[in-house]
């Protein structure tokens, strides 16, 4: 046996599973979102009613608002703590290996257990947060505050990937670059402006680009914490995907605002992969 037959036969299993699972449910997905189909009668072809009818309805705007908010807001954050941080740990300080490890924890910790924990603490009635700065606020039930919380949440969750991500960057970058400007008596500020900076853009780009995608998609934390409430001022797209196809059993409704989603993430994607190239 050839050696392309061989690789072949190695790699067929991940593409049949590629194809099942994936590339054959996207197929279905598209085709259902132009149908009305509640999972028990018959599938009707609606045309882009469903379209229509998802971007006509009254929370659709303040749901692609908080989803912004939350991405972008999630995004910045994301990536400015994790950079410092990484800078930090990156000049070798005492314990940098342990403290690597304690941001890197709650990134592998199940969204579902940071949600819960978090919920306690920020309970209104006993969480850890009122106790301490002795306050009695409603974090998770209040309109103002509900969002800010999820964002602080994520954040935390996000920091330990984003940062082994600019550690990885920062090891990329020649040392003597750091000497040089040392010997020319650059202090640590223009060294991290001038030279650290602009050296990491590409992987400044990839955090950014893996962070704003994951923060368009969250659902795990919003299920949990807070179903979308209070008064939806935490209602984002994905969460608003599946009720429409698990709570008001509309398929095609859901898919739709999935496919929605796809197009805003392609378009954004698209536009920063073109700046990029440009530059």
């Amino acid at each position: 046996m050839d050696k392309e037959k061989c690789g072949i036969i190695f790699v067929l299993p991940a593409l049949t599973g590629t194809f099942i699972f994936i590339i054959i449910p996207i197929f279905c997905s598209f085709l259902l979102s132009f149908t009305n189909w509640d999972l028990l009668n018959d599938i009707t072809f609606v045309g882009l009613d469903n379209y229509k009818s998802v971007l006509t309805e009254p929370e659709f705007l303040q749901i692609l608002i908080n989803t912004f908010v939350y991405a972008i807001s999630t995004t910045i954050f994301a990536v400015i703590i994790p950079l410092l941080i990484a800078s930090i740990l990156n000049t070798k300080i005492r314990g940098s290996e342990l403290y690597k490890t304690i941001y890197f924890l709650p990134f592998i910790t199940p969204a579902v257990v940071i949600a819960i924990v978090w919920s306690w603490i920020f309970d209104p009635n006993i969480g850890a947060v009122n106790v301490l700065f002795k306050t009695h606020l409603n974090w998770l039930f209040d309109t103002r505050l509900a969002m800010p919380v999820m964002i602080f949440v994520s954040v935390w969750k996000l920091i330990g990937y984003n940062v082994v991500l600019f550690l990885t960057g920062f090891s990329t970058i020649n040392q003597n670059v750091y000497e040089a400007a040392k010997i020319d008596g650059a202090g640590s500020s223009e060294i991290f402006w001038n030279i650290t900076v602009p050296l990491l853009k590409p992987t400044t780009y990839f955090v950014t680009l893996v962070t704003a995608i994951s923060s368009f998609q969250v659902f795990d934390l919003i299920y949990v914490m807070t179903s979308g409430g209070p008064s939806n001022s935490t209602n984002v797209i994905v969460y608003s995907i599946y009720k429409y196809a698990f709570e008001y059993f509309d398929i095609g409704k859901s898919c739709a605002l999935a496919y929605i989603l796809f197009v805003i993430i392609f378009v954004l994607t698209s536009m920063q992969k073109f700046k990029l190239l440009k530059r």
